[in-house]
């Protein structure tokens, strides 16, 4: 029974629902109709609208270009409002105000970069070729103040000032316009040691506050690409008046004009070879004093001038120290290479040697100061001249062992003393090896690059000693006595010895030389004994005289030479006439044989003094040591011989007339032996 009544109550629905559906689609159908109603009239309402709008649309976007040209305008006056002011400052000038001076230019600077990026506006080339010109204007007066002020603060440096940057060891001696620290061998020797070392005060060349601001002249002219003219204004040398500043303006005319004033002369090679050597070496220990003095102290200036202006800048730093020192540096090159091929002559060498030394000295200065690329010829030019130099003293060094060698002076010593070729060359090694040896290695080592420079020093040393003691083998064969030519010998050996023991020298030639050569002095000197005693000491022999001298000697009863007293005398003569002419011929026998001896040995004694006190043996041990090895030999023979023939001549009326000299008086006349002349050079 349910089901039926659910199954209306569902219809009931449905025709509600059908119901509804039919009047929502009336209604609907009506709103269609009126909506289109309302499309068209709003269609046409658009049309009519359209006009309007467009107008509307073309007046807003023509206020926007308004606002914006304004804006652009106001930029623009904004751009030419900095330019005018930045233009007023460019054409006021520096005028000490360099920082405003650079604040202009680059705000000039920044209003090009505007005007550079928008081409598009009318007639902007014009406005950049007007900033372009005063960029120009501005970087033209920005190098002049640069000029200026790098003139008005750079003044030529007094000697007196650098010489007060000097240590103590290099000052120059009082009267001298600068002294180098050696002397040749004729004169006083003064070493300057550690100099390498020295820590020198440098010399204010351009004050700190104008370095600061030339500093940020030459950045700015660097960042406008004007380089060059910072290298050309400070290495130009200009005549006076060839511009408006003059050639005192520029750090390498002044450099120039400091060292002329310190005494430097430009000259050239020939004019440096034309000159006498006295003035020549005199100009030589003032180059090794001004080359100090350039390196150390102006050129070290230079670059530490260099250094701060150009700091940041370091191809710029190195081509303006390179431009300053190029003409003040090939200046003193030239003299030093002018000497280092200059005739080679011994008296030479010591010169040479101070300038080598100086040279290596310097070296350790120029190789840091002349660092980098751009300053490496310099450092060649230095370098070569020192090898030059080495070169030259090299084969001075060698031409002297060839000439002590073959020195054929015909000069004969007199009184067989040392030869003035024996001194000179002796001098000339001492002051060589005690000055410079450690200078020699460092010579023979750059000139062999191998082997041991201490090794060919001493080979060296001994060639020069070896030639020397062959020259003097010659120069003895010019002695007729040849006792004189020992005597010549032994001296001239001695003084070698004594010297080398006294220098350097020993350390090269060694203990085994000096030992072998004190045996060469006493070879000569035994050899003169034996040329010079040999016959005197056999005038003094007793062989022969043993049958003329009695045992004993005579009492106050008046014993006569043989024994015989007078009384058996006068008994024989009685007795025996023919006894006594035997006796008689005896004693004339002794006589005369005593007569003959001591004749020999007076002449021969005589002869001997009379020549060998002029002869000398310069020093004393040598002298006295000599005298004594031959008062040795002499006396015992000479006291032996007298001893043996006193009973004859002693009881004799005429003693005096045969023994003119009494072994003291012997002994006295030996000591003036070799007295003729006591050389300085032993002093």
């Amino acid at each position: 029974m349910s089901s039926p009544i659910v199954l209306d109550s569902l219809r009931e629905r449905a025709a509600f629902m059908r119901e509804s559906l039919q009047k929502s689609q009336a209604v609907t159908e009506s709103m269609v109709t009126i909506l289109g109603s309302f499309d068209h009239r709003l269609s046409a309402l658009e049309s009519d609208m359209r006009p309007m709008q467009v107008k509307t649309h073309a007046i807003r976007r023509a206020h926007e270009n308004i606002v914006k040209s304004m804006q652009s305008a106001d930029v623009i006056l904004a751009q030419f409002d900095v330019c005018r002011k930045a233009e007023l400052k460019i054409m006021k000038g520096l005028n000490g105000d360099y920082r405003g001076f650079l604040e202009a230019l680059n705000q000039l600077k920044n209003v090009r970069q505007y005007f550079s990026s928008n081409r598009s506006m009318g007639n902007c080339d014009a406005v950049l070729n007007y900033l372009d010109g005063l960029i120009a204007t501005a970087i033209q007066k920005l190098g002049e103040d640069f000029k200026q002020l790098l003139f008005s603060h750079s003044k030529v440096v007094e000697p007196d000032l650098l010489f007060k940057c000097l240590p103590d060891s290099m000052q120059p001696s009082t009267g001298s316009p600068g002294p180098h620290g050696k002397k040749t061998h004729n004169g006083n020797h003064t070493e300057v040691k550690g100099t390498e070392a020295t820590v020198h005060e440098l010399p204010t060349l351009v004050p700190s506050k104008a370095v600061l601001v030339l500093h940020q002249l030459a950045e700015k002219m660097v960042q406008e690409g004007h380089q060059q003219q910072c290298i050309k204004i400070f290495s130009s040398t200009h005549t006076y008046g060839e511009l408006y500043w003059s050639s005192r303006d520029c750090r390498a005319t002044v450099l120039e004009q400091t060292l002329r004033k310190l005494g430097v002369d430009r000259l050239s090679r020939d004019e440096v070879h034309r000159l006498q050597w006295e003035v020549l070496e005199a100009k030589i220990g003032n180059w090794i004093h001004f080359m100090r003095i350039a390196v150390k102290i102006l050129f070290a200036g230079e670059r530490k001038v260099c250094d701060q202006m150009f700091e940041g800048m370091n191809d710029l730093k190195d081509q303006c120290f390179a431009a300053v020192i190029a003409n003040s540096f090939s200046m003193l090159l030239t003299f030093g290479d002018a000497i280092a091929k200059i005739n080679r002559t011994p008296e030479k060498l010591f010169v040479l040697m101070d300038m080598y030394e100086a040279m290596r000295e310097l070296q350790p200065d120029i190789e840091v100061m002349f660092e980098g690329k751009i300053c490496a010829e310099m450092h060649t030019l230095a370098s070569s001249l020192s090898k030059r130099l080495a070169q030259t003293a090299h084969g001075i060094f060698g031409d002297f062992v060839e000439a002590v060698e073959k020195d054929a002076t015909r000069t004969v010593v007199p009184d067989g003393s040392v030869h003035p070729l024996t001194s000179y060359v002796i001098n000339y090694v001492k002051f060589l090896f005690d000055s410079y040896q450690a200078t020699l290695k460092q010579l023979f080592e750059e000139i062999n690059n191998s082997g041991e420079p201490g090794s060919q020093l001493a080979s060296v040393a001994m060639q020069i000693m070896s030639s020397l003691q062959t020259n003097l083998d010659g120069k003895s064969k010019q002695y007729r006595d040849p006792a004189l030519a020992e005597i010549f010998l032994m001296n001239n050996v001695h003084y070698i010895v004594r010297s080398v023991r006294r220098s350097e020298a020993k350390d090269l030639l060694g203990d085994d030389w000096v030992q072998r050569h004190r045996k060469i002095v006493q070879q000569h000197a035994n050899v003169y004994k034996r040329i010079t005693w040999k016959k005197i000491i056999q005038s003094l022999s007793i062989q022969g005289l043993g049958s003329l001298g009695g045992s004993g000697g005579g009492g106050s009863d008046g014993a006569n030479s043989s024994g015989v007293t007078r009384a058996m005398f006068i008994e024989y003569a009685l007795a025996a006439p023919t006894l006594l002419k035997a006796i008689l011929f005896t004693r004339l026998t002794c006589l005369i044989v005593v007569d003959t001896r001591f004749k020999i040995f007076n002449s021969m004694f005589e002869e001997l003094h009379q020549r060998q006190t002029h002869w000398s043996v310069p020093e004393s041990e040598l002298r006295e040591s000599l005298r004594l090895a031959v008062i040795e030999i002499l006396l015992p023979a000479y006291r032996s011989f007298i001893k043996r023939l006193a009973p004859i001549i002693e009881n004799g009326k005429d003693a005096q007339k045969y023994m003119r000299y009494t072994p003291e008086d012997v002994e006295s006349m030996l000591n003036d032996f070799f007295e003729e002349v006591i050389r300085l050079i032993w002093h």
